[in-house]
Parts: C-alpha cells; structure tokens; sequence
C-alpha cells in the first residue's frame, strides 16, 4: 500500500520517516520529497507498506498527529494521472486565436482594425 504523508518537519529525512511508519509493519520504502533546486525538503513523502492492514493502522494512528507545528496529513496515496504527451500542448496547425503573424506586413496583424 502507497501512503502520502503531508505535514512534515523539513528535517525530516527517509530514514526517520522509515522509523515512524516501521512501528505498523513492514515498510517497503519511505521517501521524502526533495526540491532539485534548493535540495531541501517539500513538506511531503511518500511510504510503501508491504501489507495493505498495517498501511492502514499507520494511516489511522497518524493522521493529524503534529511532529512540528503542523498536524499530518496521511492517507493513502492516489494513482497519479498519465503525464501528457510531448507536442507542447497547443494545436500547431490552422489560425489559432488573437492575431495572425503575417510576414509580408513583418507582424502581428490586429483582427480590431
């Protein structure tokens, strides 16, 4: 079972958060999200727990706890959508909205005038 966990301190690091949830049952991972840029934590993470009835008793037993200033948020995570597909998401083909470039005019043509 996948548990997402929010409200975390910031120095909160996996093994730690491994240590919390390993009172329920077995942990399979246990992960703290990281920002790539500054290299700190998110607030958040993400737990595996081998049996789904341990996964659960953590959820219950956690679930608006503080460990800091904040209460947890701990529930099971949800599957996440499909990233969209390459292709910059805008329609390539046709005249789109708002003005037209025209390169004999060398711009934007302005449909209000």
């Amino acid at each position: 079972m996948k548990i997402f966990v929010a409200g975390l301190p910031y120095d909160l690091d996996d093994a730690e958060l491994e240590e919390i949830f390993e009172k329920f049952g077995v942990v399979v991972s246990a992960k703290v999200a990281i920002d790539k840029e500054t290299g700190k934590s998110k607030g958040f993470a993400f737990v595996e727990m081998q049996n789904r009835e341990e996964g659960q008793e953590a959820i219950d037993s956690l679930h608006d706890i503080s460990l800091g200033k904040k209460p947890l948020v701990v529930k099971e995570a949800e599957e996440r959508a499909a990233p969209p597909r390459s292709g910059g998401g805008f329609n390539r083909g046709g005249n789109g909205g708002g003005g037209n470039f025209n390169r004999d005019r060398g711009g934007f043509n302005d449909r209000r005038r």
